[in-house]
């Protein structure tokens, strides 16, 4: 057997970045940056008001209340027209240019009016409700660097200085297999001997949350010819791709045997428990996840290999490959046996008094995908007899 961490790094050395792309920005949350994004403008490009109300020369409400003269109204969206003299106000729409002679903005809710002139009830300082020109960005500001992840509101400052496009990592396209003749895809009544076909389709809906473009290539039968030109296509139109199954040590299947004889792939045990049995390779060039084939190991096995792997190609920052530890506390004892490895346990956590308390989730064995569907956490538990109730524990948040 590997430690977790050695296979974690050969995993990684056989992911290459993603060539970046330039995407509408309307394509690119959750993509991550490849260039410096420089403010080419002003946000705001001019001084406008903050509030519906009457754009004013503050000395002349330094006594307030006062009664002025309304010069004109200005709405948002539009040049203003009139200037602000001496015992004037000019009635204005929140987001509308302030108009010369004006220094301050009163909110409507201070103010009455009667015909032409208004009254305003208190005095309001210079810059009162005024957002300045280049009060969040100006022009030749960095607004943010190669690395960031683009959230809703990335997308909203981006549009907000004009640029419509940005250079990304893409989403890494991947491919998920299935193969075997006890496979069934469907609610039809199993026959002796077969499965339904879960893995593909847990591997896909994890590739999405993980922010990858799944690809399903569907399940096939236990054929090599098959088998070779199903992998074949998947990595000519793929980025990466998986496979669950046939990975155990003794295990022989056709998709073994054709990776070994079109790919460079290591056959790995890691100390771990579950998802001890690892293949990973690459296949002209597109990196390849031979995953365990019990449905709980190769969730697991995703969570601990494909996904770092994944967003390293997608160009996701170093230290968020991996989901950092959370140090909480065992609310349940955790059980295990001693055997050399580090178990994955899977719990469910709740916050309280300020720290993660776990407990176990159900059955642990790796065929049991209720306990995982019911997990939020893997609890990493050392070698030896379990951990008991009080004692720390490193969890891995999953949701």
């Amino acid at each position: 057997m590997i430690p977790l961490s050695e296979a974690q790094e050969r995993v990684l050395a056989g992911c290459e970045v993603l060539t970046e792309v330039v995407v509408p920005v309307d394509h690119a949350r959750g993509l991550v940056t490849t260039e410096t994004v420089v403010a080419p403008e002003l946000v705001p490009p001019f001084d406008n008001t903050a509030m519906d109300g009457f754009a004013v020369r503050s000395a002349d409400v330094d006594h307030a209340p006062v009664t002025l003269a309304i010069a004109g109204t200005i709405a948002a969206g539009a040049a203003p027209d009139v200037t602000v003299g001496v015992g004037q106000a000019a009635r204005i729409m929140t987001g509308a240019v302030i108009p010369p002679g004006a220094d301050a903005v009163v909110m409507v809710e201070l103010t009455s009016t009667d015909g032409d002139e208004v009254t305003v009830a208190e005095s309001v300082p210079a810059g009162n409700h005024i957002r300045r020109a280049g009060e969040d960005l100006t022009v030749g500001q960095t607004v943010f660097g190669p690395g960031e992840v683009l959230t809703p509101g990335h997308l909203g400052v981006l549009t907000s200085l004009g640029i419509y496009e940005v250079k990304v990592r893409p989403k890494a396209r991947v491919g998920v297999m299935s193969t075997g003749d006890e496979l069934v895809e469907g609610p039809q009544p199993l026959e002796v001997g077969q499965i339904r076909d879960s893995n593909r389709h847990t591997l896909l809906a994890l590739l999405a949350e993980a922010g990858c473009e799944p690809v399903d290539l569907g399940s096939l039968a236990d054929d090599e010819a098959e088998i070779a030109a199903g992998i074949r296509d998947g990595v000519e139109k793929c980025d990466a791709l998986l496979t669950s199954g046939g990975v155990s040590m003794g295990d022989y299947d056709y998709v073994k045997k054709v990776l070994d004889e079109i790919g460079d792939m290591s056959w790995m045990q890691v100390a771990i428990k579950p998802a001890k049995p690892l293949a990973f390779g690459v296949v002209e060039g597109i990196p390849v996840f031979g995953l365990p084939g019990n449905p709980v190991s190769s969730m697991v096995s995703f969570e601990l290999f494909a996904r770092p792997g994944l967003r390293k190609m997608m160009g996701h920052p170093a230290e968020t490959w991996h989901r950092p530890p959370v140090i909480g506390r065992v609310a349940e004892r955790l059980r295990r046996r001693p055997d050399g490895k580090t178990h994955f346990a899977r719990v469910r956590v709740e916050y309280a008094d300020g720290e993660f308390l776990a407990r176990s989730a159900g059955g642990q064995g790796s065929h049991q995908l209720s306990a995982m569907a019911a997990a939020d956490a893997l609890a990493m538990l050392p070698d030896g007899e379990g951990l008991a109730v009080g004692d720390a524990v490193s969890l891995l948040i999953l949701r």
